[in-house]
């Protein structure tokens, strides 16, 4: 199935799709490390990728490729590398892309994982980070040196919602003779494809919207064939795996993202307008709200403003654990993108292995909290946060 052909709908339903000789409706789970040749002249095409087919599940499984092509088709992407988790798909990017000497670019609104990745272990390898404002196209292109190989950013970040202009920055990348990679974990495909608007590749945690249960971990890097090529070529050496279960289950997932991305949204609006309401709520960010700084870019690269709403209580710590600590029915967790709403204290769990000064610089408070709002009915949600507010 081309994109050209079909509608995203169809798709995410339809793309990738192969059956074997039962001519099963649903896609077969594929549950084997190796498979078996034909002949030895086979089996050593297929090594040397003079023939197509599966070899070893580290790097190729029918059920894993039917993900890769399905999220490739929703993407707008050439190919897709599906690897065992969000980090290991980011980590995969790097190391198949960058090397000793290199210099990139990075939002310094990232998840906290994403900033010790850059902090801690690639400059191990000899590769410098640089981290600007996610919003100021003019600190990226003031960073930018003679060996700046790529651009990192997710729009919107995690946990402030913050709006990175994907075009302008795009184009600043380009003139730099830079990558942009954008960690699309917040959108999916369904709200927001940057592609479209000039980035590179593509970043996701599969663990969160695209699965939409909390059942299982995975990620993906997409982007061109050319691209790709390095980063495949990491995981095939290396090993950051997806399993084939795993796909199998981000395969269901993706059947009902728009449906669910639709209504996370809605839910997420309404309840971001409500604690605009509670006297004891500071601030709120959301970009769906025309208070967002970036409600304008907001509604013209996204579809809606998504399922995250971050807000920062009056009081500090101590109001903010009061509230979460409150809760009878929300799940005090810090993975999101599930059915049921998550809530979590991002100073001391997301981003409480970064460094205050880092926090501080990306503007995560000790009052703030972030929810990601679930499917649950709107009134419950908002009970249960305001015992505690």
């Amino acid at each position: 199935m081309t994109e050209a052909k079909y509608q995203p709908e169809t798709l995410a339903l339809r793309a990738g799709t192969e059956r074997s000789q039962f001519h099963e409706h649903s896609e077969a789970l594929y549950l084997t490390s190796s498979f078996v040749f034909d002949n030895a002249e086979q089996a050593a095409k297929r090594f040397i990728g003079e023939e197509p087919g599966n070899i070893y599940s580290r790097f190729t499984n029918p059920t894993v490729t039917m993900f890769e092509e399905r999220l490739a088709a929703l993407e707008g992407a050439e190919q897709c590398v599906a690897t065992a988790s969000g980090m290991s798909a980011i980590l995969s990017a790097c190391m198949g892309l960058l090397k000793a000497g290199d210099h990139v670019v990075a939002s310094q609104s990232l998840f906290g994982s994403t900033v010790n990745l850059f902090n801690n272990v690639l400059k191990k390898f000899g590769v410098e980070t640089t981290f600007v404002s996610a919003t100021d196209v003019a600190q990226w292109q003031a960073a930018v040196r003679p060996n700046t190989k790529l651009f990192f950013l997710e729009t919107p970040s995690n946990p402030l919602t913050e709006i990175s202009d994907i075009a302008a920055i795009a184009a600043v990348a380009k003139s730099a003779n830079a990558l942009l990679a954008v960690d699309n974990c917040f959108c999916t495909p369904v709200l927001q494809r940057p592609l479209q608007l000039g980035a590179d590749i593509v970043i996701h945690s599969a663990t969160k919207y695209i699965d939409g249960q909390g059942r299982v971990l995975g990620g993906a890097v997409l982007g061109s064939k050319k691209l790709m090529e390095p980063v495949y070529g990491f995981l095939r050496t290396t090993g950051p795996t997806m399993s084939a279960f795993n796909a199998w289950v981000f395969l269901k997932g993706i059947e009902t993202l728009k449906l669910r991305m639709e209504a996370h949204s809605a839910n997420a609006l309404q309840l971001a307008l409500w604690l605009e309401q509670q006297p004891n709520v500071a601030r709120v960010f959301y970009p769906g709200l025309p208070s967002h700084p970036q409600h304008a870019l907001a509604l013209k690269q996204q579809k809606t403003g998504g399922g995250i709403v971050a807000f920062e209580v009056k009081g500090g710590k101590a109001a903010a654990w009061k509230v979460i600590d409150n809760t009878k029915m929300l799940s005090i967790t810090a993975n999101l993108g599930d059915t049921k709403t998550t809530i979590t204290h991002p100073a001391t769990t997301t981003h409480a292995r970064i460094s205050p000064e880092a926090r501080a610089a990306a503007g995560i408070s000790d009052g703030l909290i972030r929810i990601a709002v679930g499917l649950e009915a709107l009134v419950d949600i908002q009970n249960d946060l305001a015992r505690g507010l």
